[in-house]
């Protein structure tokens, strides 16, 4: 399986976010989109979701289900934790089980992995920023889907979460999946290439009315601390 684009672009309210974009992803790799905050890092996840249309260019799924898209294909975790504060922690991840269309077997499991187990019954509103993060991130285990899709997914993670994180991105790799990932920092993973969105310019940024495109390229070896931000979940 391979995640594939040519000359991809985004534009978004009336402004031109990148242009010239292009990476082959291989089922057992990762992805790290870096970039300043504002290069379009966001928007390129929430394209490839299938939330937004590209302005350019072409995204395709090679070796994918031929009967659905990418985005029926991956699971989304964006800077928004999706839980209802009235729902407990299980029930949370029952919802989201069901609304995929699969078995409640492994919500359990899931929980238990992400740290949440002793906690399944507390109402979701006692959860702190952390705690919501890795109830989110239990959805990726809960439910088998090849592509993940993640923003910032460190976020709000303490020393021993983002661990667990790096454990289960690289656990979903050597079962064949494909991740992308925004991020400031290294994902941790291997193997990974790297899409830096700083190296894309538009109009007006000295390359007069030409675009510059931007290639994914590997990263060799990730750094020994893939989360350097913070060492407590908020």
């Amino acid at each position: 399986m391979h995640l594939i684009a040519a000359d991809l672009a985004c534009r978004r309210g009336g402004r031109d976010v990148f242009a010239g974009i292009g990476f082959d992803v291989a089922a057992g790799a990762a992805l790290a989109v870096t970039g300043r905050n504002g290069a379009g890092k966001s928007s390129l996840l929430r394209l490839v979701a299938g939330f937004i249309r590209p302005a350019g260019g072409r995204l395709w799924l090679q070796g994918g289900d031929g009967e659905l898209s990418i985005g029926e294909q991956a699971h989304y975790l964006g800077h928004q934790d999706a839980v209802k504060p009235s729902l407990s922690v299980a029930e949370n991840l029952r919802f989201w089980v069901a609304f995929f269309g699969a078995g409640t077997a492994k919500v359990t499991e899931a929980l238990d992995a992400v740290g949440l187990g002793a906690i399944a019954e507390l109402p979701a509103a006692y959860l702190s920023a952390g705690q919501r993060r890795r109830l989110s991130i239990a959805r990726l285990l809960a439910v088998r889907r090849p592509i993940w899709l993640l923003d910032e997914p460190a976020s709000t993670l303490d020393a021993a979460g983002k661990d667990r994180l790096t454990g289960f991105m690289q656990s979903h790799l050597a079962d064949g999946g494909l991740i992308v990932a925004a991020t400031h920092g290294a994902l941790g993973v291997s193997p990974t290439l790297e899409l830096s969105l700083d190296q894309t310019k538009l109009a007006g940024e000295g390359l007069g009315s030409t675009r510059a495109a931007t290639q994914a390229r590997y990263v060799l070896s990730p750094t020994p601390d893939p989360f350097p931000q913070g060492g407590e979940e908020r």
